[in-house]
């Protein structure tokens, strides 16, 4: 029987990575699945190893006298191609598939940054290897799709999912073997955990702040006067109170770093709390507990999304403007770019139309959400028919 095999993970430090692989587990309903990780040490802290197999990507054992290691060492140090290097390193890990597997890509994103060959060089060990290749709730921006070494590896997929409608169509138009289907953490489990001092249930805006989206921004230091003018205007105007909400807790993008500078900030007002790590599953309830959600990370607003919580997103790629669009028809009210933030007022101001609609906005998730729900656990069929 083909086994399934989930790959590109860089670790549960990365609350949206581990959300992607706890609800694509309990979505395939298959016991027998193996994670592939760049880091089992998180994924075994945050329990994924209670769901899944788990196994490192990479090993640096390999013999040093082999023909496969002199030639993967010239091409690094004459031509600076790190691949044929990269491709002994994940050897001993891809060799665990055989033919007729499933191997889904489960990195979302991976296709938009600098690194995109190693994941291309993934794909080919995995196509040499026999098994059935999904690229899985993916967002790809259209100019990186259109690059012809990246098309001509996205048309050898067998089935490509994905999780918004620019993508989509971008993809299909490459790749007939693409659906669209909402990113699986809609459906993820929440967890209940206790809720920190000076969080009220119901009346408590949560807050995420990543480092990845401060340096997206076109204007030094702007995302900070933002989120200062915005946690000011919450507090003068509403009765409401602030919970600070990490997502990801990686040493180089750890969103306590920014949120704990503004809760020191705040604190004296007697309203703000910081929210401490806590696994994706118990995120999710801590930001269903709140009344409005504004957000950079994306796993982050689709937790407060698919718990019918009035999100706003704070943007920097495709993927987060393409979830907006197909949720409310239209990205306009319910996203800003960080990149077009150019005044100090522009969140606190988009921040008040979410607060004056409310309630249309909690009926349009709760509508979404039933139907998401039914959407993505169709997609079962499509991967057992590959």
């Amino acid at each position: 029987m083909p086994q399934i095999f989930l790959y590109a993970h860089g670790g549960s430090g990365n609350h949206g990575c581990e959300a992607i692989v706890r609800s694509t587990i309990k979505i395939l309903d298959q016991k027998d699945v193996t994670l592939i990780s760049s880091n089992t040490d998180e994924d075994q802290f945050y329990g994924l190893n209670q769901l899944c197999r788990i196994i490192k990507d990479t090993n640096d054992s390999f013999s040093k006298r082999s023909i496969d290691f002199v030639k993967a060492y010239a091409a690094l140090k004459i031509r600076k191609d790190y691949i044929p290097m990269e491709k002994l390193r994940y050897r001993e890990a891809f060799d665990q598939i055989h033919k007729n597997d499933i191997a889904l890509s489960i990195g979302g994103d991976n296709y938009c940054y600098a690194d995109v060959q190693k994941y291309v060089m993934l794909h080919n060990m995995m196509i040499e290897r026999g098994a059935k290749t999904v690229l899985w709730g993916c967002s790809v921006e259209p100019e990186v799709a259109n690059r012809p070494e990246i098309m001509t590896d996205l048309k050898h997929y067998d089935l490509i999912t994905a999780r918004e409608t620019i993508t989509y169509e971008t993809l299909k138009a490459i790749n007939p073997n693409t659906i669209l289907v909402p990113d699986p953490a809609f459906l993820l489990d929440t967890k209940e955990t206790k809720l920190p001092e000076r969080f009220i249930e119901g009346n408590t805006v949560g807050i995420n702040l990543s480092p990845m989206v401060i340096g997206s921004e076109k204007i030094s230091g702007i995302t900070w006067k933002n989120y200062e003018k915005l946690v000011e205007s919450i507090l003068d105007d509403t009765d409401m109170n602030i919970a600070f909400i990490p997502h990801v807790v990686w040493k180089n993008g750890d969103d306590r770093e920014p949120l704990r500078k503004l809760y020191d900030q705040f604190k004296n007002s007697g309203r703000v709390c910081m929210v401490e790590d806590h696994s994706c599953e118990e995120l999710k309830y801590i930001i269903s507990k709140c009344r409005f959600f504004v957000g950079a990370r994306t796993h982050a607003t689709i937790a407060a999304y698919s718990s019918c919580v009035p999100t706003l997103a704070l943007g920097y790629s495709i993927k987060a403007k393409g979830i907006a669009r197909d949720l409310f028809g239209t990205e306009d009210g319910y996203l800003l770019s960080v990149q077009s933030l150019r005044e100090d007022n522009h969140l606190s101001s988009a921040f008040g139309l979410i607060y004056e609609k409310d309630t249309e906005i909690k009926k349009n998730l709760m509508d979404k959400e039933s139907k998401y729900t039914v959407w993505i656990n169709q997609v079962c069929n499509t991967i057992r028919e590959i």
